[in-house]
Formats: C-alpha cells, structure tokens, sequence
C-alpha cells in the first residue's frame, strides 16, 4: 500500500517542496481584520473597547488611581520615618525659658516687685490646684489624659488652613500647643506645623502627661504681659495661684482662648462673648465630673482686678531690688549675672505695713515741705531703714523719692557724714573699755568734761592740736557726759574719744555693726564727730544693737530664695555680745535723755519710749535722727545733693528751714514712722541695766589745780538728775566728789554758774584738722547718668561740726 499523498497534479512545478498541492488560486482570500484603535488590527476573540473622547480622556483610569494611591502611601511612611528620626526634640527657645525674678514682702504673698523682660514664675504642678487644672483641661483638651499627642483631623485641617491661607486654626491638643510655646514658636507656616507634629509625638513618649501640662501652664501667654498660671493669677486677681477658686481658674482658663478679647476689663464691650466662654469652660467642668452641679450653679462671675500700668522697678521697688542684689553679692549666696538668668522667687524681710508707712512718713515730713519755688529744695534726698533688733531684720526700707527719677539708693549709699549720730559709739567704747579721763576718773555718764568752744584736745603727752568747734560755736563750760549728749558738744566727744583711744573706738564701732571698710573711719579724735560715711543701713544696724543690749546680728534683707521650688542656703547669722549688757544699757539710758530733753524732743511724737540721738554733716550737707524703741530701730537722713552734677549741697533754707539739723525733718519723720509701725503693737518700756556712775559736782570758780590735769573740786555742787532714768536702773551713788577733768595744758572753761548764754552764732567754719588725721582725698565725681536721671554723687570729706 502507498503511504504518498494524493497527487492533484502532474505538473511538479506545481507542487509545494513536500510535494503536496497549493490552495486553487481562484479561490477567495480571507477577510482581514479590521485595525484597532492605534492601527493595529485587533485579534479576534478580544472585545472592542470603547473609544475615550472628550472629558473622559482626563479623568484618570483606576490603574492610575491605585497606583497613585499606593505610591502616596510609600511617600507617607517613608516620611513619617525620615521626619520621626530626622527631627529631634530640640532645646528650649529662650522665651519659652525667661522667667522674672520675684521680689515679695516676709509674708511671701506679696509681690513688691519683678524684674526681666518676660514676666513669669514657674511653678511646680502640685502647687497649682486640681480645679485650676480642670479648668484648663475644659477649656483646651478634656481629653489630654487619654488621647494620643496629635489630634490627625485638628492638625490636618490647620495645616490645610494654613497653607491655603485662611488664618490661624485651633484644634490642637495641649501636647501640641507647650510644643509650640516652648520649643518652636508662633509662627503659622507648614514647615512649623510638621516639626509640631514629630516633636509632640516624641514628646508624648518621653515626658509624662503631667509634665506636659506642667510645661502647658507655665508657658501660655493670658495677656496683661503674663506668661504662665502664677505670673496670670497676680497680673488679674492679684493673688498665688493656689489662692484662686475654681471661678477665677474658669476664667484665666477662657483666656487661653483669645488673651487680649477676653480681658473684661479693658474690653467690656466683649462681656457677653467672655461670660459664654467662661460658662462654657465651667459646664465643661460638670460634664467631666470634675465641679457639682450645685457648685456650678452658686457661682458669680469674678470680675478681675483693674489692669495694672507697668511700673517695672518705678517708686521704693527699684531701690529694693537692687539693695536686695547687693545684699546676695555681697554675701556669695548669688552674683549679678547668675540672678540675671532669672526665676529666683526672693522673699525679703520687709513688712509691707512697715514699708508703707514708712513711705508715707517721708512724704508728710520732708517732700510735701519741699517747693519748686525754693532752689534749695530742689537738692533735697531722704534715705531711711528700719530693722528689728530681735532678728536683724530690715523691715523697711527708703531709698528716694522715685528710682527712675534718682538712681542712687540714699539708704545704701556710703558717701554721707552721719554726723553726731556716731557719738553714742563713742560712750559705749568707755563704758565697755572701763576707759577713764586723763586724770584717771572712770567715764560714766555723769563725768564731767570741758565744753568750751574749740578746746584744744589733749593726749596724756600734750595738745594733739585739734580743737572742734561746738554747734553754733556754743561754749558750755563743765558739762556731764550726759549733758553733751544730750546738746551734742563736740568739745566733750572729743576729748573723750582721746580718753578712750580712737582705736578702741573703732573698734568699737565696728563692733556694733559698723563695716570696717567705711569710708573715712579712721583712728583719730575726729572720728567722734562722725565723718564717717556710713549708710543710713548700717546705722541702724548698730542702733539695733544697742536696742538689744549689745547682742549684735548681721542684718539682712532676704529671708529665703528659691529657682524651681528648690531653695539656696543662706549663710548662717550668729548673734554675739558686741559690748557688755551694762554698757549697751548705759548708753540706751543716755539716749533717752536725748528724745525726752535734748536735740531729738520731737521723737516723742512716736508715743513710746524712745531713745536716740541727731546728727548734721559740715555744712548742712545732711540731717540725721538715729534711735530706737525696745522693738524697732530706725534711721532716717535727709542729704542734699545737685540733681544735675551729683555734688553735694547744704541744705541751707531747705524745707523753708533757715538750717537744717537732726532735730528738724529727720526726728519728725522718725517719729510718725515709728508711731505707724508700732501702732498694732503693745508699748514696751526698756528694761536696762545701766550703771550710770557717780555724780560729779561742778567746779569751784577758782580753777585751783590739784594736780596734773585737775582742778579743784567743788564743794556741794549741784549735779544733772539723769532725765528718763527708769526705777528698775542701777545707778551708783558718789562717795566722793571728783572734779572736772581739764588735761594738761588745757585752758578751764566757766564754771556752769557763770556759763554765758546760748550766744548768737558766729559762723560755722571749718573745723581743724589734727596732724594725725589729714583730709582724706576727695574722690572723683561721676558723670551725669546720660540717661537724664540724677548725676552720680560726689563725697565731701570735710569733718561735721555736730
């Protein structure tokens, strides 16, 4: 059997190269395929697709959208990523950080004053009250405790507000807004909202939410240039925070919200919108079970305080403040430029009643008697300090009439003599040295001593060539210890000071709480007259020791400090016996002869036992009342100095006063302050241990030596009955009459039978200077400050005549 295949022709040329038979060529050809969309030709089973025309042409296929989608979504996470671990959380910026420095009075409620730029005190969560807390809460994010850090849907639609311009968008959550206070700052771009975003993630991890609000109420901004919940609570209800109640909280709450609107009393026209968000914030309360419903309902809105204008370091608060800073320089506890970086909350020792009226003392007593009619008045400074002798504590404090119109604190300033006010040091040198007169006579207050005008002092080998003139060149003749004293002549102290040793009467000084640094404190006769420059602190700081029989504290001005809650250590305070109960006692009873019957009689007008002493620097140039009840010691000065060049001026038809002098403006000032200050207080009388020594009769006329540096004693003479001896003093009674010591050389003056009267006075002078004692140089003056303030003071070192 053949396996070939059929064979339809003969013709080989007709056959195909296997040998089969092509199709007849006159059959038909197939049809071809129509071409497709783009030419070509489509294959068949495939389902024409329907041309895209018109719009449909731009609206995407859904290959595109998923691929859109899914491409979004890789740049999402990898963003998310890149940002998480790119964007670090950074430092604080340093507004966020800046605090003020809280000055406030003993009580530590009391604001007396703030200084910085950004007015802030940071305060601990656990001092701020859980209905403050809640308030905020209700007002800004009742979630907080329970939601994540970023609100996606609030950020999203204030990032899309953001970038398509339609302002600024709330929705935040309080994660989100401390972010923004104290790490970024205010301003509305998408680059600051995408760093929110990761920081407050970041944050949310690492800090605790109650860290976070911490952070949250110490750095929003509630308008009235108050930054933070405490700085807040004083600027409108005057007040700590923890004192708020839980209407005042709801309030400062609402401010979160739009600081300037909201503020009711500088904008009244927005009440109603202030008292819907109020009610808001306190409905908000109730629905978190944070407040009843009873207690909502009972509640009033609580009208803030008046706006306060900004009076920074205006009136007494400059002159604290910085008297406050020197105090912590000057005893290493903190330097300028560490208390410069501020949030230090410093409370002080002063009263604010005691303040106050000391403040109004000064006022009534010396600038309401000042004229702009009178060119001498317009010279015219006051300086003032009071400290309780107990403690050493300043509980008030004048500095002038107004720190940003004259600088120079008068109360720390050390360029002024005081005068007379330093004799006092001078009798308890005696009285604690046993010192005694040229003749060997124990100087008590009733020794007797030569007042004659410009008595040449002695020392035991001769004239020490120094002869001070007395007050309006008075002679007195024989006069007691007590007697000089209480007219304050200059003759008596020094000579006395000669007895005693200048040394020791330095020392003495110094002792009692004088700094040994002050200027023109030297070792010389002179040094009884007081041309020492000490401040009207320091004064009164030794005043007070003498007030507290002799027990010396160093005084401060700071009772605690504290940053952050935590305290600084002050240094330690030791109390030391400066001189021997009996001599401080002693002096304390002369002094109170002082006020009841000398120079200083309008003291009284303080109402209480009072002892203390006047002093005026050569040439008028100051005024002191030094003195002191059992429970308060104060110093008050009036100083004249040129507004304009800063040099010193006498005060010469001051006040309308022809002279000016201890007795006058400084003794009335004392005594109203005293009067205000102690007026709460039950009147104390001093309880003294005083040996007032023997009484010494006056010489006889004849002037008869009886030997070295004596006179003859009188027979029988009459003696000065201490005035404002209490029952309770000791006192010693003479046994023997000594006579009245005229050292050497020494001419007698009258005996106080003949003594002429008060002559009219010739002249004040100049006083002279002794060979141990050369004028110390004048220091340079300062410029005037360019600010248009005072000029800087200039010292004068010439010596007081009383």
């Amino acid at each position: 059997m053949s396996h070939e295949p059929p064979q339809h022709s003969s013709d080989p040329g007709q056959q195909g190269p296997e040998g089969w038979v092509p199709r007849d060529p006159s059959a038909a050809p197939p049809t071809p395929e129509p071409p497709g969309e783009d030419g070509v030709p489509e294959k068949k089973g495939r389902t024409k697709r329907p041309k895209r025309t018109g719009w449909r042409r731009a609206v995407p296929t859904w290959r595109m959208v998923l691929g859109g989608v899914l491409l979004l979504a890789l740049l999402l996470v990898g963003g998310f990523v890149a940002g998480y671990q790119l964007i670090d959380i950074p430092a604080a910026n340093a507004t966020a950080t800046a605090q003020a420095n809280v000055y406030l009075y003993e009580d530590g409620k009391n604001v007396i004053a703030r200084d910085g730029e950004i007015n802030r005190e940071k305060v601990p969560l656990g001092r701020i009250p859980r209905t403050i807390q809640h308030a905020v809460l209700a007002a800004e994010d009742r979630d907080f405790y329970s939601e994540d850090a970023i609100d996606i849907k609030a950020t999203i639609r204030a990032g899309w507000n953001t970038l398509t311009g339609k302002g600024r968008q709330g929705g935040s959550t309080i994660t989100q807004q401390y972010v923004k206070n104290y790490y970024l700052g205010q301003e509305q771009t998408v680059v600051r909202k995408a760093k929110e975003f990761f920081i407050s993630i970041k944050l949310d991890r690492e800090q605790s939410k109650d860290d976070i609000l911490e952070g949250y109420l110490n750095t929003s901004y509630f308008g009235r240039n108050a930054y933070g919940i405490q700085a807040a609570a004083h600027a409108y209800y005057g007040k700590d925070v923890e004192d708020l109640d839980a209407g005042e909280g709801a309030y400062l709450a609402s401010l979160l919200n739009s600081p300037s609107n909201y503020d009711v009393v500088s904008h009244p026209e927005n009440k109603k919108a202030v008292l819907a968000r109020w009610d808001y914030v306190l409905d908000g309360m109730v629905k978190q079970d944070w407040l009843t419903r009873s207690a909502r309902k009972a509640m009033t809105f609580p009208v803030p305080d008046e706006a306060k204008p900004a009076t920074a370091l205006s009136g007494q608060r400059g002159y604290i403040v910085r008297a406050v800073e020197a105090y912590l320089a000057d005893n290493k506890i903190i330097d300028g430029r560490t208390l410069a970086t501020g949030g230090y909350r410093i409370t002080t020792t002063l009263h604010k009643d005691k303040q106050d009226a000391l403040v109004e003392a000064v006022e009534d007593n010396v600038l309401s008697k000042t004229s702009d009619d009178r060119e001498a008045d317009r010279n015219v400074r006051a300086g003032g300090a009071s400290i309780d002798p107990a403690t050493g504590h300043v509980v008030a404090l004048y500095g002038g009439v107004d720190y940003t119109r004259q600088y120079v604190n008068n109360a720390t300033r050390r360029d002024y003599q005081v005068g007379s006010t330093f004799k006092p040091f001078v009798l308890a040198a005696a009285l604690a040295n046993g010192s005694t007169t040229q003749g060997g006579r124990a100087i008590t207050p009733n020794t007797r001593y030569d007042g004659t005008n410009e008595r040449t002092v002695q020392s035991a080998t001769g004239s020490t060539g120094y002869s001070p003139a007395n007050e309006d060149d008075v002679d007195y003749g024989s006069i007691t210890v007590r007697e000089a004293t209480d007219k304050s002549v200059n003759a008596v102290y020094a000579q006395m000071a000669q007895d005693i040793g200048p040394a020791e009467v330095k020392d003495t000084a110094i002792a009692l709480g004088i700094p040994r640094d002050t200027p023109d404190l030297t070792a010389t006769p002179s040094i009884a007259l007081g041309p020492a420059t000490a401040s009207v602190v320091d004064m009164a700081s030794a005043y007070a020791t003498l007030a507290d029989h002799g027990r010396q504290r160093p005084h401060t001005l700071v009772a605690k400090i504290s940053k952050n809650g935590t305290a600084l250590e002050l240094p330690a305070r030791t109390t030391r016996q400066a001189v021997s109960r009996e001599a401080a006692d002693t002096t304390t009873s002369v002094l109170l002869s002082v006020v009841k019957g000398g120079t200083g009689t309008a003291a009284q007008a303080a109402g209480r036992p009072a002892a203390g002493k006047t002093g005026t620097a050569e040439e008028d140039r100051a005024a002191w009342f030094a003195g002191y009840t059992p429970d308060l010691a104060t110093v008050i000065a009036v100083m004249g100095q040129d507004p304009d060049t800063g040099v010193q001026k006498p005060l010469y038809g001051a006040l309308g006063l022809a002279r000016m002098n201890g007795g006058g403006a400084p003794a009335q000032t004392w005594g109203a302050y005293t009067r205000a200050a102690l007026e709460d207080s039950e009147v104390q009388g001093f309880e003294l241990e005083a040996d007032e020594g023997p009484e010494e009769p006056e010489p006889d006329e004849s002037g008869a030596s009886e030997g070295p540096g004596d006179t003859e004693e009188a027979e029988g003479g009459d003696t000065d009955s201490p005035a404002g001896r209490r029952s309770g003093d000791r006192t010693t009674r003479p046994t023997k009459a000594p006579t009245i010591e005229h050292p050497p050389g020494a001419t007698p003056g009258p005996p106080a039978g003949g003594a002429p009267a008060t002559p009219t006075p010739k002249g004040r002078g100049t006083v002279s200077a002794t060979p141990a004692a050369p004028a110390a140089p004048a220091p340079r003056g300062r410029e005037t400050d360019p600010g248009g303030r005072e000029a800087a003071p200039t010292r004068s070192t010439a010596a007081p005549r009383h």
